[in-house]
């Protein structure tokens, strides 16, 4: 089997994509594996570093002001798909999945015209602009969300299989965690925050607004907090300002590199909503408050934590919501659910956000590439005869 994978410019493009190939190569340990993607997305450090061969495809969005750009973005979307065909000429995948992003839609594209098996996936509730161009000419689009299937028009080529994941066996339960991470039995409970691994300036001062006015004066609750790497002298400067250093229970650091282990040690989580990230907190059934970015493209992160907010199972603070001195509305929910009186709703809410995990998205993924390679073959071959 020889798989071509593609999807660029996020993390959350580019790690569905690697999951799926650590899926398939579980299962398949001959597979031949390779991705495309673009110099400048973030796929050029992830791919090599998951050990797959990475081969380039030059692509870029257009600007949505008159820029000179977007003449070579024209030239781009004409030229791309050409070069697409001679790189899947010369790896000659049975299979090609695209996951988002620009560099998708000249390869699957491509692919899809010279008859390879193609499938996409889409983690956000609203899909990107590559997986709307390509919708018909796929073989299959994966959702993570049940709605998005109606921006897509519907159909029998859409399934709902959830979001796959990296690692998805180092899932554990809250007491093991927290005696593994040395969390001290005096903490009852534990509050994680983080804006992603480059940081968050907005969320991070709302963070630190929360923990001046609640955490450190609540013993009882051991807070860690990611402050990501752009933000980190700026956020560590107001963390020693509001005297946060001082405090025995309360952490901040650069970025979580056990993100499995803190997530399950986690009473509340406050993060992005990010499809990945929304996939984390669903998967692990935690109650979570979101503070979504303004900064993405169709505002997707606001209509994925939308989808959870309206069926309870998150709550929903834009970066809007928290602006002013004191964050009050942050500060006030994160401690009612931390208190006796919002246990129930806090339970009622982990119960809530499971209902959106799909546990073995991954194998459900794998195996429907195989049947769908498998039919068109089968199809090919009938038409051969």
């Amino acid at each position: 089997m020889r798989v071509l994978m593609t999807g660029g410019g996020t993390g959350g493009h580019v790690n569905p994509a690697l999951a799926i190939a650590d899926t398939i190569r579980k299962y398949d340990p001959t597979a031949q594996i390779a991705y495309v993607g673009t110099r400048r997305g973030i796929e050029s450090k992830l791919v090599p570093a998951a050990g797959y061969p990475l081969y380039f495809v030059e692509i870029q969005g257009m600007k949505r002001s008159l820029s000179l750009s977007n003449l070579k973005t024209a030239w781009l979307t004409l030229t791309s798909p050409h070069k697409a065909k001679k790189l899947i000429r010369e790896f000659a995948p049975d299979l090609v999945v695209g996951t988002g992003g620009y560099v998708s839609w000249p390869v699957v594209r491509a692919a899809a015209r010279m008859g390879i098996p193609c499938a996409l996936h889409e983690s956000n509730a609203a899909p990107g602009v590559a997986v709307r161009m390509l919708a018909s000419e796929v073989d299959r689009i994966y959702l993570n969300f049940e709605e998005t299937g109606a921006a897509l028009g519907g159909g029998d080529k859409l399934l709902r299989v959830g979001n796959p994941v990296l690692h998805p066996s180092e899932q554990t339960d809250r007491a093991s965690a927290r005696r593994t991470l040395g969390i001290p039995d005096r903490y009852k409970y534990c509050i994680l925050s983080y804006g992603g691994s480059m940081g968050a300036e907005r969320l991070n001062y709302a963070v630190l607004r929360l923990m001046r006015d609640f955490t450190s004066k609540h013993p009882e609750v051991f807070h860690l907090h990611a402050s990501g790497a752009i933000e980190r002298e700026l956020c560590g400067q107001w963390f020693r300002e509001l005297g946060l250093d001082r405090c025995e229970n309360i952490r901040l650091v650069e970025y979580i590199y056990d993100m499995p282990l803190q997530m399950a040690a986690a009473d509340l989580v406050i993060c992005r909503a990010g499809a990945m990230t929304v996939s984390e907190v669903a998967l692990n059934g935690k109650c979570t408050i979101f503070i979504p970015s303004p900064n993405v493209t169709n505002n997707h992160q606001v209509r994925n934590a939308s989808v959870l907010a309206d069926a309870g199972a998150a709550v929903l603070f834009e970066e809007k919501d928290l602006e002013g001195v004191d964050a009050a509305p942050l500060t006030e929910k994160a401690a009612y659910l931390l208190s006796d009186a919002g246990a129930s709703a806090r339970h009622a809410m982990e119960r809530a956000i499971r209902a959106f995990a799909v546990p073995d998205a991954n194998d459900r993924i794998y195996r429907d590439l195989m049947e769908l390679v498998a039919k068109k073959n089968a199809a090919r071959e009938g038409k051969e005869k």
